[in-house]
């Protein structure tokens, strides 16, 4: 076993190279091309990998430092299979003479070379080639630049392309017309593959006059492994990731946590960063992919929404504000609502019942009313012609089975009434409103809704409804489109009514027209169905005496 210290490699000529991450701690076993440090730079990232596998003894660095090319990173104890024999880079035997002699020749080159003759540039179709991609096969193409017929400059990004440590932009080496591409995003690619081919303006290659005496000089030997040892070979240099900014990159993430979070299908946009400014680590896509099972679970998330959330705004900054907290009953009708919003595919049909008749025979029972102690408004009517509807067309008693392959058919009628109270919207259930008459449910839906506005709603109070009535009509409105609350499969708004010019064949009578609106889960019941329920509702109301029947 032997101590040996990790150090900055090349940075490609930047200093003071700002620390942003230290992927590592005392004790960490490290794996060869595990990234130790990530540096940061105005035009990029960089993630430092590990060239030896080995435990890590002692850290050099930390967050917020800065570096240089050479710098200490770590220190690790290297298995004693993992140290190379030579201590010392071994320098390749260069005599003088040999030296002298490439002196002279570049010297005689330098004589005998003429300029080179300018040539003609003309148009041409050329290859674009993959360039070297530092060892790296089979890169995946995240990224598709460009498009055939676009107009490209030298030095324009072709492709994005992305490895487990880096993500580096492919430019086009001459200025033209892209001609055909033969990459797509989701492909792989190599290095020297032809990915399209680009019509651009290229000079000929210029002519120089060939050498007459001096021969071409001989290249100074590399260092090669001698048989008292093995050269020692220089770290390679770190990898970069160039992150241009736009709305897609507005955060900082390396090229392996993406890969991550497109392997968990997750937004990074979504994800709450905790590095050091704002930088995205795997924890944070792990945490956040974990937050969203757990969501999804509890019901507080549908498991097809894949929805991105509202942005944050200070709204201080456009003038003085109060925050308040909301109720529970507040938070539990938003998640409500938003579960139903996203799972339930809404259609909504309108229509307008004549209740001019109606009308009068309620305020006809008023003195009755008043001496029973009674309330008779229009809502007792109504959930009483709603649930001589359902029994009548039974297509909207039902729910679907959370299976998501059966049809719950029910055998009884509860209706659910929209409470606005001091404490938020509230649905206190009236049961077996088929079974009671028109006194029976005023009474009990005036003591419901008494319960609901003091608070004294009991869960059972508020469960096993079939369908939902929501009226607004004493807050004025000519239509609105409520949210199925399911299981149930339908809800039923009421708008304010008003006397209205009806042609009776003769001539416009005025009557007194409801405005409603029906809103249902189209999974479980189809536009003739609603067409039914609709037209049997609003013969009800408009001639009471149906109820009878």
């Amino acid at each position: 076993m032997s101590i040996e210290t990790l150090s900055v490699p090349d940075l490609g000529g930047a200093s003071d190279v700002e620390v942003i991450e230290v992927c590592v701690a005392v004790g960490d076993e490290l794996e060869l091309e595990q990234s130790i440090v990530v540096l940061e730079t105005d035009k990029a990232t960089m993630e430092v990998p590990c060239t030896k596998a080995g435990k890590v003894t002692a850290v050099h660095v930390i967050e917020g430092g800065k570096l240089n090319e050479g710098d200490a990173l770590v220190d690790i104890e290297v298995a004693a299979s993992e140290v190379t024999p030579a201590e010392e880079v071994v320098e390749p035997a260069v005599e003088t003479p040999a030296v002298e002699e490439a002196v002279v020749v570049k010297k005689a080159e330098e004589k005998v070379a003429e300029p080179a003759a300018e040539a003609a540039a003309t148009e041409t179709e050329i290859d674009i080639i993959v360039p070297d991609l530092g060892g790296a096969e089979d890169v995946d193409v995240i990224e598709v630049c460009v498009a055939v017929g676009d107009e490209v400059a030298e030095g324009d990004s072709i492709i994005v392309l992305e490895t487990d440590k880096a993500s580096m932009e492919i430019p086009v080496e001459h200025a033209g017309t892209i001609v055909s591409l033969d990459v797509s995003e989701g492909g792989k690619v190599n290095k020297g593959q032809s990915i399209g081919r680009i019509k651009a303006v290229v000079a000929a290659a210029p002519t120089a006059a060939a050498p007459t005496k001096a021969e071409p000089a001989t290249a100074a030997p590399a260092p090669a492994a001698e048989s008292s040892g093995e050269a020692k070979l220089a770290p390679p240099p770190a990898t970069v990731a160039t992150i241009e900014p736009g709305p897609e990159t507005a955060f900082y993430a390396g090229p392996a946590v993406r890969q991550l979070a497109r392997q968990l299908g997750v937004e990074l946009s979504e994800i709450k960063a905790s590095g050091p400014r704002g930088r995205l680590s795997k924890e944070d896509v792990r945490n956040h992919a974990k937050t969203i099972i757990e969501d999804v679970k509890s019901g507080k998330l549908s498991s097809g929404a894949g929805i991105p959330e509202i942005p944050h705004v200070d709204h201080s900054q456009f003038g003085p504000v109060t925050i308040e907290p909301l109720s529970k009953i507040a938070k539990i009708t938003a998640q409500n609502m938003s579960r139903n919003w996203l799972n339930v595919p809404h259609v909504t049909q309108f229509d307008d019942a004549d209740i001019t008749e109606l009308e009068a025979f309620r305020k006809g029972m008023k003195a009755e009313a008043e001496k029973r102690g009674s309330k008779l408004t229009p809502l007792p009517f109504l959930i009483k012609a709603v649930a001589a509807t359902l029994r009548a067309e039974p297509s909207f008693n039902v729910s679907l089975h959370s299976d998501g392959e059966n049809i719950v058919r029910k055998d009884y009628v509860h209706i659910g009434i929209a409470a606005d109270t001091p404490r938020g919207l509230l649905v206190p259930v009236l049961r077996d409103v088929d079974k009671k008459g028109l006194w029976q449910i005023a009474d009990e839906v005036n003591e419901l809704i008494g319960k609901a506005r003091d608070g004294k709603l009991m869960p059972k109070d508020m469960q096993g409804a079939c369908f939902t009535i929501s009226s607004l009509g004493a807050m004025g409105g000519k239509g609105f489109t409520p949210i199925v609350n399911a299981p149930e499969v339908a809800i039923m708004g009421v708008s304010k009514a008003s006397i209205q010019p009806v042609w009776d064949g003769k001539e416009f009578q005025p009557r007194q027209m409801l405005p409603l609106s029906l809103s249902y889960d189209h999974r479980a019941i189809n536009g003739a169905d609603c067409g039914r329920f609709f037209t049997h509702l609003v013969a009800t109301l408009s001639d009471i005496r149906r109820l009878l029947l």
